[in-house]
């Protein structure tokens, strides 16, 4: 077993980015990075009680501190302002380019109408990659529970999406940290 120094670097050169990137898409810039520094200030005091996969505990910690420091106000116009700050050119060409994605406006705009609750389980899933079972970990609920929830959100999404101006029943591409992490 590695000496805790260096497992703890290890999960903080595999984990960082991912939790700043969860902060970000909850925070301004200051708050995230504070965010990220104290969620992995609580890993190294707790080192042991994390388990494998490491990063459901990670953004369980930085969802926890983030609800702490919360602008709720804002939250749904900051999440769209950062997929678009995000995103990178190659990102949009091939975005805007493919045939059946719908139009980047549009889609940030029925995200940014979503409820907050519906936004973190469809960022969970779907931006960070996660598998429902350690998205329910990071909820905080039972795996079923987050099901129902996200099939909510997906439906709700679907309906904005659906309305006026919007293309119908095409899904929204990954992000890029996610399709990152996929390979």
């Amino acid at each position: 077993m590695d000496d805790p120094e260096t497992r703890f670097t290890r999960l903080y050169d595999e984990n960082h980015r991912r939790v700043l990137a969860y902060a970000l898409t909850h925070a301004e810039p200051h708050t995230a990075e504070d965010v990220a520094g104290e969620t992995f200030l609580i890993a190294w005091r707790r080192l042991d009680d994390i388990r494998d996969p490491a990063l459901p505990w990670l953004l369980g910690v930085a969802r926890n501190l983030l609800h702490k420091q919360r602008d709720r106000g804002r939250r749904g116009r900051v999440l769209a302002d950062r997929i678009k700050a995000l995103a990178g050119p190659s990102d949009l060409a091939a975005w805007d380019a493919a045939e059946h994605v719908v139009a980047r406006e549009t889609a940030l705009e029925a995200i940014a109408a979503l409820p907050e609750r519906d936004l973190e389980v469809l960022t969970l899933v779907n931006w960070h990659g996660l598998d429902p079972r350690q998205a329910a970990k990071v909820v905080g609920c039972s795996v079923p529970a987050f099901a129902v929830r996200l099939h909510r959100a997906r439906k709700r999404l679907a309906r904005a999406l659906d309305s006026p101006g919007a293309a119908p029943e095409h899904p929204v591409r990954a992000a890029p940290i996610a399709r990152e992490a996929a390979r």
